[in-house]
């Protein structure tokens, strides 16, 4: 969406037609072409910058849904505060919420239950972790990517913020090789071959 880039995701029950939109980024128009003819029954945030709520007021004065999302970020005006492992339903699914600290302190994974989809936001992109604003931050990223995300098979497809979809599998060798080297005191975008 833009003018970010950002990717928003509209996740649909075939069978209910209930419908969640994840990060309403922008273009308004575009966002509901994405829902279609479902039943929208919230707005989720997988966190709080501006990139992936710049529509967010729109669209809940248009849609008339609950905004669900992780306490700690930039965004006040929410109806459902998540915590880790809270499930919301979605017609016949659910989606289980991953706090995956790092990038930002509100940022949460959103995995579609018995299936191995996953929201990751900007947690995770195929070429590296998310961007990180301290030494701290970065370091709760390593923390994040070793007890949460490397946790998940490597069937996992996750569907980052920003560019393409990636299977975990196919990046864990490398994040892997990440996670052994030390950093020092980085922070900013980081890269798996660093």
């Amino acid at each position: 969406m833009a003018p970010w880039g950002t990717n928003a995701y509209a996740c649909i029950c075939p069978t209910t037609r209930e419908s969640v939109l994840i990060d309403p980024a922008g273009e308004p128009d575009s966002l509901l072409e994405m829902i279609g003819d479902s039943e929208p029954i919230a707005v989720l945030l997988t966190h709080s910058h501006m990139d992936h709520t710049g529509a967010l007021e729109e669209m809940r004065s248009r849609l008339k849904v609950p905004v669900m999302a992780h306490a700690g970020g930039t965004v006040s005006d929410v109806d459902r505060w998540l915590n880790d492992g809270d499930l919301i339903d979605v017609g016949d699914y659910a989606l289980k919420v991953h706090y995956t600290p790092g990038h930002t302190d509100d940022i949460v994974c959103f995995a579609i239950v018995d299936d191995n989809r996953v929201i990751v936001g900007d947690a995770i992109f195929e070429g590296g972790p998310g961007h990180t604003s301290s030494p701290q931050a970065f370091q709760t990223t390593l923390q994040t990517l070793r007890e949460i995300i490397l946790t998940w098979p490597d069937s996992t497809v996750c569907y980052p913020g920003h560019g393409v979809s990636f299977r975990l599998g196919d990046k864990r060798a490398d994040i892997e090789a990440f996670l052994s080297k030390d950093h020092g005191r980085f922070f900013g975008d980081a890269t798996w071959d660093m």
